[in-house]
């Protein structure tokens, strides 16, 4: 009789030993999950961040401003275009010399 009485405190101490550790390791996982997410959350703002600054980077006036000031590029006027007339420039000849 002692010896199963025995056995079976040995059995709940098991048990019970058992059980501490899987709500340890339950509470672990969860604070890495829930880590995660607020990782997850941070990371969807900062995206949603840059696709603003993208767009607001990317407006015709700023790009225009952009091309005038750094490029040096004009807008087009009919006083400075240049039309080229393809029956009057000589064709390209291919010679090859050996």
């Amino acid at each position: 009789m002692i010896r199963l009485n025995l056995v079976l405190l040995l059995a709940v101490l098991a048990s019970a030993f058992y059980l501490v550790h899987t709500q340890y390791e339950s509470r672990r996982v969860y604070a890495a999950l829930d880590k995660a997410q607020a990782q997850g959350r941070r990371l969807d703002a900062e995206h949603e961040q840059l696709v603003v600054q993208r767009r607001a980077q990317a407006t015709p006036a700023r790009v225009q401003q952009l091309a005038a000031k750094q490029l040096q590029m004009r807008s087009v006027t009919p006083g400075i275009t240049q039309y080229v007339n393809p029956a009057a420039s000589p064709a390209p000849t291919t010679e090859t010399t050996r």
